[in-house]
């Protein structure tokens, strides 16, 4: 073998050895971008402080919708609700989790059911709860009355109504009293009280997040305590549905990470893969979580004409206490 062949012999050998140090620092690099991607990922979980969530009084509007604002149809709100604020409310903060609630524990003879088909999701029942509620009207006697007088009974009424089976997102639209209709068939209601205030923030509610207004319509303002919306590392399961005909569902989202209202959109919806009627389908909905609005802060469909129940509730009626 000649000098020039074994000179030649020891670049190739230099050569495949750069090559393989090459492939080898392009290898980390990818392994790094991988784990930079999944550490990025793990940094947009968010988290909700329940003891200082902002108040929702100054974020409602009547035109050109906001993310974490109500686009309400009401303009002007003359009507009552909690007569001071809680001890639990800090300035423009408040704190959930010291929220006084209505005492007492009632069982109700509930009745309902949801069917869903493409032609539309028909709710029924008799407007009662399938969970304990507090005592209403509220006792002198429990610790909410010097807060919340709410002097309304709770009663049954006669529940049937159908939603859009196939709902078509056309834009956002105001919402009036009532924007849904939650899985146990208990309405769920905007989140202002008849002052146009907070209503999770300054009323007071019973151990689910219920009261009823006055002519007896037992009601939610936010995510309901008392419905279960799946595990903590999993997607959250559906709430009820908007009035729209979109499905609500609770605050966890892909993975199980908490929605905050950045992840939302003007309407307090996303659109992701969940499991609905049985199947997994990437669909838009609507997110109950524990920021105003709450669960819907517009409709991006059209709302079914018509009241759930007794009272002002309509999309057009002030909202009721």
């Amino acid at each position: 073998m000649t000098e020039a062949t074994r000179r030649i012999g020891r670049y190739a050998a230099l050569a495949g050895a750069l090559l393989l140090a090459v492939v080898l620092i392009l290898d980390v690099g990818q392994m790094t971008a991988t784990e930079g991607a999944q550490a990025a990922k793990k940094k947009r979980k968010h988290s909700v402080n329940l003891t200082a969530l902002p108040l929702g009084d100054s974020r409602v509007i009547s035109s050109k919708p906001r993310r974490g604002y109500l686009l309400s149809c009401q303009t002007t709100f003359t009507g009552g609700g909690a007569s001071v604020d809680g001890p639990w409310i800090h300035g423009s903060t408040y704190d959930l989790t010291a929220k006084y609630l209505v005492d007492g524990a009632v069982s109700w003879p509930t009745s309902y059911s949801v069917a869903i088909s493409t032609s539309g999701v028909t709710i029924a029942g008799n407007g009662l709860p399938n969970h304990p509620t507090g005592v209403f009207p509220i006792s002198r006697f429990d610790d909410a009355y010097a807060i919340d007088r709410n002097p309304n009974s709770i009663r049954s009424y006669t529940l049937n109504k159908t939603l859009s089976g196939s709902p078509r997102k056309l834009g956002a639209q105001c919402v009036g009293g009532a924007v849904g209709i939650a899985r146990n068939g208990i309405p769920i209601f905007n989140a202002l009280d008849a002052a146009g205030h907070d209503a999770v923030a300054h009323e007071v509610q019973d151990s689910c997040g219920g009261h009823p207004q006055q002519a007896g319509v037992y009601h939610y303002h936010g995510l309901p305590p008392c419905i279960s919306t799946g595990k903590k590392k999993k997607h959250s399961g559906i709430v009820g549905w908007a009035l729209d005909g979109f499905p609500i569902y609770g605050p966890r989202g892909d993975g199980g990470d908490y929605l905050s209202n950045k992840e939302l959109d003007i309407c307090h919806g996303t659109k992701d893969k969940v499991k609905y009627n049985g199947k997994k389908r990437r669909m838009y909905h609507y997110v109950a979580n524990y920021e105003f609005p709450y669960t819907v802060g517009c409709f991006q469909g059209t709302p079914a004409a018509g009241n759930i129940g007794p009272g002002p509730q309509g999309a057009s009626a002030p909202p009721t206490p």
